[in-house]
């Protein structure tokens, strides 16, 4: 999955950018962080995972 098409759907559902790490953006949603690698495309597995983990299709 490409990073932008999981941030975009971050940002729909009320995340934003906490802070950028060494390797990682932080996103949160004032009750979860959740660290985003930066890279052009996240692996498939982890995307599945934030995605089913913090509800963010409906």
């Amino acid at each position: 999955m490409k990073t932008n098409k999981l941030l975009k759907l971050l940002k729909q559902n009320g995340w934003y950018l906490y802070r950028h790490g060494g390797n990682h953006d932080i996103w949160t949603n004032e009750i979860y962080f959740v660290p985003i690698p930066r890279h052009p495309k996240i692996k498939e597995n982890l995307a599945k995972s934030i995605i089913k983990k913090y509800r963010l299709i409906k």
